[in-house]
């Protein structure tokens, strides 16, 4: 990286944190961009999953990441702004739990998660991510039957209870963080949000949210967290 794009890295962060200090309530909106650094697994992922059989052609894809690795940098930094009353809310179609793993409490895991699960035979529900630790495909205790969670089978659905959350949280937000997605799921979430809101993307690549954000950083977000705590102590 040259001289000009080190001092225009840091002037941004700077500009951040300035938004940051000023703002009351502060919303992340996520994607895989966020959990990619530590190998977390993605929607596209889920995708691939389904179209096998069920529970068990999951079971290999998830249980090969999940609990192998650590929360992001980012997930920590999300989590330490939430205890500090700035943020009230992340919002993520990520499936991977790793925001409530790293101490998030207020997430709308919008296309739920690895955390709401359901009997296929019985329907009945086993909302943590602690069954995923066991090695083999966890039964249902009342019936024996396969317990899946709710991106399958849901066919990738929307979690509504998380969608009213998100509603609420962005139509309350000053300042908007989208770190790492692509898509702002416009008439989901997005089109609640306040219009007066400041928005920062955070995105080494290029997505719908550049003509609409008030600062583009092009950048990981691991890295920029590293630098914001830098900057804000």
């Amino acid at each position: 990286m040259g001289f000009w794009k080190e001092d225009q890295s840091t002037d941004q962060i700077q500009k951040l944190a300035d938004y940051i200090d000023q703002s009351e309530n502060i919303v992340a909106t996520t994607g895989a961009g966020i959990s990619v650094s530590g190998g977390g697994v993605t929607y596209g992922q889920m995708r691939f999953a389904r179209r096998g059989s069920g529970g068990g052609s999951f079971l290999p894809t998830y249980l090969e990441t999940m609990f192998s690795y650590e929360p992001s940098f980012a997930h920590y930094a999300l989590a330490d702004l939430e205890k500090e009353g700035k943020l009230i809310g992340i919002i993520t179609t990520n499936v991977d739990c790793m925001h409530t793993i790293a101490g998030s409490r207020n997430v709308a895991e919008i296309q739920g998660s690895l955390q709401v699960n359901c009997c296929e035979k019985c329907g009945r529900h086993y909302d943590t991510y602690e069954i995923w630790r066991q090695k083999e495909l966890p039964l249902c205790e009342s019936c024996g039957g396969s317990i899946q969670p709710w991106p399958l089978y849901s066919h990738i659905g929307l979690w509504d209870e998380d969608v009213r959350k998100a509603r609420n949280w962005i139509s309350k937000a000053d300042l908007i963080l989208a770190i790492g997605t692509h898509g702002n799921y416009g008439g989901v979430y997005w089109d609640y949000r306040r219009r007066d809101a400041v928005i920062v993307q955070i995105n080494p690549g290029h997505t719908g949210f550049d003509r609409v954000a008030d600062l583009n950083i092009r950048e990981g977000s691991d890295e920029v967290f590293q630098k914001l705590k830098e900057i804000r102590g």
